[in-house]
């Protein structure tokens, strides 16, 4: 039983994992907490549910459409939403995404109804339900397989583009300081932009894997996920891509552990518990930097 716990964390981590470094590079570059990040992954669920339902596409192809969506909808919720707010206090931005994320779910209880609805099983592989590997106890479907393997290429090809492309540098530059890398060439507003959308796309993906996995959607499914996503974001050290991968990792398996040995009702208690203490021992998270700040006079 431990194993398969183990491995059901390993699979709901993931899934943490893809959503939390949606966090943690918007955190980077900007020094913001978006807060509306969760509701971009319940929109990842809904338009492949859409996709699926009115036009009739597969799966796969509906996946990757939904991705194209949600990163099309970062780039606007950055454009419109922050953007014109770059030079403002956080306070201000802040609110602005604490705002955003109540109107993108009143605006997906219109679009879609406020009921839950099941993800549409007759386009999912009808391998996804059958064993793949059976070992010490432990049961993996093929689903659990591909989100294993769809989180393990994500998390290999977002680290690609951070460390080996001109994007990833100028990201890189933008997050350790935007005057110079404007005064460098660097078109900063364009760059955190183009963030939005990488971070839009992760949620996306993570959004139709848990819609397809638990067949349930609802429009506030992005406030549980989001904040999970966040709390696993600061336990990795917010502003850290391996931080946040590690984080949700940990939280998936602390959730799981939790809920196969005590009560599936204490499991959100359990995973916030195990972040706490890691707080509090590790104040910057598993790789965050502590920055001291000079004090100020009020």
């Amino acid at each position: 039983m431990f194993l398969q716990q183990i491995f059901n964390g390993l699979t709901l981590g993931g899934i943490y994992a893809m959503i939390a470094v949606g966090y943690t590079m918007i955190y980077g570059v900007i020094q913001l907490i978006n807060f509306a990040h969760g509701e971009i992954y319940m929109l990842g669920a809904f338009f492949a549910f859409t996709f699926i339902n009115f036009l009739g596409l597969p799966f796969y192809a509906a996946f990757v459409l939904s991705m194209a969506c949600c990163a099309v909808c970062g780039m606007l919720l950055d454009i419109v939403a922050y953007r014109p707010l770059r030079q403002s206090p956080r306070l201000a931005a802040l609110i602005t995404a604490i705002g955003m994320s109540i109107f993108l779910q009143n605006l997906a209880m219109i679009i879609w109804g406020s009921r839950p609805v099941p993800f549409p099983q007759q386009v999912v592989p009808a391998y996804f339900e059958k064993t793949a590997v059976t070992f010490a106890g432990v049961n993996l479907s093929w689903f659990q397989l591909f989100i294993f393997g769809v989180t393990i290429f994500m998390m290999l090809g977002l680290n690609l583009i951070i460390l080996k492309t001109r994007w990833g540098k100028a990201m890189r530059a933008v997050a350790q300081n935007k005057t110079m890398a404007a005064l460098t060439g660097i078109h900063v507003n364009q760059v955190i932009t183009w963030t939005f959308a990488l971070a839009g796309a992760l949620g996306a993906a993570a959004g139709i894997l848990v819609g397809a996995y638990y067949n349930a959607l609802y429009p506030t499914m992005g406030y549980v996920a989001g904040v999970k996503a966040f709390a696993a974001a600061v336990l990795g050290g917010i502003g850290s891509v391996p931080g946040a991968m590690l984080g949700g990792v940990v939280l998936g398996v602390a959730e799981a552990l939790g809920a196969g040995y005590l009560s599936s009702l204490y499991r959100d208690g359990i995973s916030y518990a195990v972040m706490i203490i890691v707080i509090v021992f590790i104040p910057a998270g598993f790789f965050g930097k502590l920055i001291r700040e000079s004090k100020k006079s009020i």
